[in-house]
């Protein structure tokens, strides 16, 4: 048992950041792919991605879904990282009503403002690549 599980969500995909090893799941949030938009082609290349992973793939409601998969493993805690998108903020504090949650960052890929446009990787792009390629 691990004193607490990691939480990948759209942001974060990345098991080797905290080079630590735990128990990790992922939670399709239908809602939020249905308000977003996301294409059957969008969804079945993530999950193609997560099958590389050792993550226990769910659906649902990612805050009850996490502390659901959390119990099972005997977790006290969440380790997540964070995300500048408001919605899954919102849920990291849903989750910490529940139970401690840990929200940790990495240094940005790049500096783009206080609000950059995250909902197409083009916009995200024309943005970053002036900054990156030099």
């Amino acid at each position: 048992m691990s004193d607490h599980v990691l939480w990948l969500h759209t942001d974060w995909l990345n098991l080797t950041a905290l080079g630590e090893p735990a128990p990790a799941v992922f939670v399709f949030d239908d809602a939020q792919l249905q308000m977003d938009g996301w294409t059957l082609k969008r969804i079945g290349f993530l999950y193609e991605c997560l099958l590389e992973l050792p993550v226990e793939i769910r659906r649902g409601h990612p805050p009850t879904e996490v502390a659901a998969f959390a119990a099972v493993h005997g977790a006290t805690g969440v380790v997540t990282m964070d995300t500048p998108d408001p919605r899954l903020r919102a849920q990291m504090e849903e989750l910490r009503q529940i139970m401690p949650i840990e929200i940790r960052s990495e240094p940005p890929f790049v500096e783009l403002g206080p609000t950059p446009d995250l909902r197409r990787f083009s916009r995200y792009w024309q943005k970053a690549m002036p900054k990156l390629i030099r």
